[in-house]
């Protein structure tokens, strides 16, 4: 099982979170969710995303970006998924989450 790392760094438009594992069910999850939470608190609610080194996503990891885009957008933010895998973008494809997330292929 891999651990989910999440790293911090600035871009012009917020802030983005560089994701490195597998976002699956368990500590992962609590991982993201709490540092989703956490700069949403300290008032960062243009977040980025990054998901260039997530190897893996299931269906507990979908309803955890689900969850951080409706916390997001209850905070007038916005939330972008940044470098999905072909992986992971053909399963937001196939959930019909490609109509609800912005995604990104590289950093402008």
């Amino acid at each position: 099982m891999s651990h989910l790392t999440i790293s911090e760094r600035e871009d012009a438009d917020g802030i983005v979170l560089d994701l490195s594992g597998d976002i699956i069910f368990g500590e992962a999850n609590t991982v993201l969710r709490h540092g989703i939470r956490n700069r949403l608190k300290e008032g960062k609610t243009h977040i980025t995303l990054n998901l260039q080194d997530v190897g893996y996503l299931d269906s507990s990891g979908i309803g955890e970006l689900i969850s951080a885009l409706t916390a997001v957008n209850r905070e007038r933010g916005n939330l972008v998924l940044l470098n999905p895998g072909a992986r992971i973008l053909r399963l937001l494809e196939i959930s019909k989450l490609t109509e609800i997330f912005e995604i990104e292929n590289s950093e402008v």
